[in-house]
């Protein structure tokens, strides 16, 4: 395979002022307009229920299991 240079040479390449700028008009627009994007869609607030209850779930079973091993330390 053989390497080529993928930078356009300045002296060729059309639309160039000297010293490299570009007059005004020659390059597009950034990006399009958003207004023809058509209907945003709804996003939700706050966090799901399963992700949130098994946090929760989760949680529990920690404390419930510092809880159980406090009450086996004591009692010994």
């Amino acid at each position: 395979m053989i390497a080529t240079n993928q930078d356009p040479d300045p002296l060729t390449t059309a639309g160039l002022e000297p010293g490299g700028g570009v007059p005004p008009g020659e390059t597009p627009p950034a990006e399009g307009s958003t207004s023809e994007a058509g209907p945003l869609q709804e996003t939700s607030r706050g966090w799901a229920g399963t992700p949130l209850t098994l946090i929760v779930l989760l949680a529990v079973a920690v404390a419930g299991f510092f809880l159980a091993y406090a009450v086996v330390v004591n009692a010994q």
